[in-house]
């Protein structure tokens, strides 16, 4: 989806609040600075956790650069709890990471939920799950709210007004102020930053919630590239399209956790048979719908269909097989010319080659630079 920022046309939606986590890289104060003053970007969610073990590595770093930015901080947990034991207890780990990596008392710590487990759970008992871990996790000085996409939505558990913070990623964004009844609507994972690599999620906040009801006084100073970008992104706004259309992708995957293979793409398809963690599997077109990003498999006799992740279009159940773009090294060259030939910073560019921008590289060695 093209990306923008909308601080001159007022039927676009807004990069109020941006989310980051280890997907993002290493994340320097001088991206926040960018983001606040380039692009009005008032708060920023930074991933804590997930599941009961998992700790964002670069939760301190993030958390510490957005305060030194002067934007309002937040945290979220991806949750996989399946129970209400499971949810206090993730809501516990997720308190004490949250605590130890810094993010201040007062903040939002947002439940993330849109995984397997929950999707594999009636309403009745996600509704009371999360509940469960929203009443924990205020006992940290946290405030509490849930994440999740605009098909699980009053479908898959109950957002109430005047709560939640919802996905839904329409191909043009204009003519329609989405979820503005929720505290947030995230409208986008595949904006960009002028100085920041990669695609970033981006929300648009419709309650002063997530900005523990400061008035922000944040205005993009660089409005030509605002201009440029909300241009680019509204060419066509006469109309939403809601069709979902499938893309080619050839693949191969090999499933982290156990999936089950479809005979559509749809959880209400009947299910082929389920593949265990460590499965291989080679699909040759995707999918974004029903809340999920699904990939077809060719079969021998037809095709099975697995969601791959939630419809951010995350690989959040699969991990790709290992393909890699080289760079080799020049004489003259240095981590840094490496890293901005690549729009990469030099801790991310050394740290996926397993070394510190303070080992020395030379002519003829062969770095990952994607």
């Amino acid at each position: 989806m093209a990306t923008l920022f909308l601080g001159l046309n007022a039927n676009a939606a807004r990069m109020d609040m941006v989310d980051v986590s280890n997907n993002n890289g290493y994340m320097s104060a001088a991206e926040y600075v960018s983001m606040r003053n380039e692009f009005g970007v008032k708060a920023v969610t930074v991933k804590i956790s997930e599941g009961g073990t998992y700790k964002d590595p670069y939760a301190a770093s993030n958390i510490a650069n957005v305060q030194a930015a002067g934007l309002y901080v937040n945290g979220y947990h991806f949750a996989r709890y399946a129970t209400k034991a499971q949810a206090i207890a993730e809501a516990d780990f997720a308190g004490q990471t949250a605590k130890a990596a810094g993010l201040p008392v007062g903040a939002v710590l947002a439940t993330d939920v849109e995984s397997q487990e929950a999707n594999n759970q009636s309403k009745a008992t996600n509704d009371r799950n999360n509940a469960a871990f929203m009443k924990e996790i205020q006992k940290f000085g946290y405030r509490a709210d849930v994440y999740t996409s605009g098909s699980w939505a009053n479908n898959k558990m109950t957002i109430k007004g005047k709560t939640g913070w919802i996905a839904a990623y329409p191909y043009v964004v204009s003519g329609k102020n989405w979820y503005s009844s929720n505290h947030a609507w995230q409208w986008s994972s595949t904006a960009k930053f002028r100085i920041s690599y990669g695609g970033f999620d981006v929300s648009q906040l419709n309650s002063d919630y997530y900005t523990a009801g400061q008035k922000s006084k944040v205005k993009p100073t660089n409005k030509a590239a605002v201009k440029a970008n909300n241009q680019k992104a509204n060419k066509n706004t006469s109309k939403l399209v809601a069709s979902a259309k499938w893309v080619k992708e050839t693949k191969t995957y090999t499933l982290k956790t156990a999936v089950k293979l479809h005979t559509g793409a749809s959880t209400s398809s009947s299910v082929i048979t389920t593949l265990p963690a460590g499965t291989t599997v080679k699909t040759d077109q995707v999918i974004i719908q029903g809340g999920y990003r699904w990939a077809r498999q060719p079969r021998f006799n037809g095709y099975g269909y697995l969601a791959t992740g939630p419809a951010s279009n995350t690989l959040e159940y699969v991990k790709s097989g290992a393909t890699h773009t080289y760079y080799t090294v020049k004489y003259g060259d240095s981590w840094w010319t490496i890293a901005q030939r690549n729009g990469l910073s030099m801790t991310t560019l050394a740290s996926q080659n397993g070394k510190s921008i303070y080992t020395t590289i030379y002519p003829g060695q062969r770095l990952v630079v994607r």
